[in-house]
């Protein structure tokens, strides 16, 4: 499935293209994400989990960076891994690119992601929802990391957003029961004149 989102950060589109160049520092932002070893120039081993309420999935796999464009500030990253436990496997395809805005820079994320197994069971909503709720959680830690790089001050880690289990449960709840209500409850645009 393909998942779009943009997020604005308010700093030069030069610096949030720095930032990207530190996959370490970028995994860091992301939460449950585990960035354990580097193994060549571009690729990189490690483990996310991803916790929603009673539902925890433990990913351990690669990352590798298939395109790099330092000119058009766009990165291709392809990551891949299995569940821990066996219960299913999962593959993403991230295309993001840094463009210049009226407050700083914007971030466009394209994410091509491919789920098999008891991961795969939920249903593509909820799946877009969960990423909408990380990406968010990306987003307000990358703002920090950047802050801080300017400021020469490091983050805590304590400080970034690590979002439980049950909080990406309800705030992915709280998104599908607005769509539910959009859908239901707005009016729907005459098609007569």
């Amino acid at each position: 499935m393909l998942i779009k989102s943009e997020f604005d950060v308010a700093e030069s589109p030069d610096k949030v293209w720095e930032f990207f160049n530190n996959i370490p520092l970028v995994a860091s932002c992301l939460p449950g994400a585990d960035l354990s070893e580097q193994v060549g120039e571009d690729e990189y081993i490690g483990t996310v989990v991803i916790k929603a309420g009673p539902v925890k999935l433990e990913f351990a796999g690669e990352a590798n960076i298939k395109e790099r464009d330092d000119a058009g500030r766009r990165i291709v990253v392809e990551a891949s891994g299995a569940d821990i436990k066996g219960r299913g496997q999962a593959a993403l395809l991230v295309n993001a690119v840094v463009t210049p805005s009226g407050s700083g820079s914007t971030v466009q994320v394209d994410q091509e992601l491919h789920l098999s197994g008891a991961a795969a069971q939920y249903g593509r909503g909820l799946v877009q929802d969960l990423t909408a709720v990380l990406l968010d959680d990306f987003a307000a830690n990358m703002r920090l990391q950047l802050e801080a790089l300017e400021t020469g001050v490091a983050v805590d880690a304590g400080a970034r957003s690590s979002t439980s289990g049950m909080t990406i449960a309800f705030r992915a709840v709280r998104m599908a029961l607005g769509r539910v209500f959009r859908r239901f409850f707005l009016p729907y645009p005459s098609t007569t004149e």
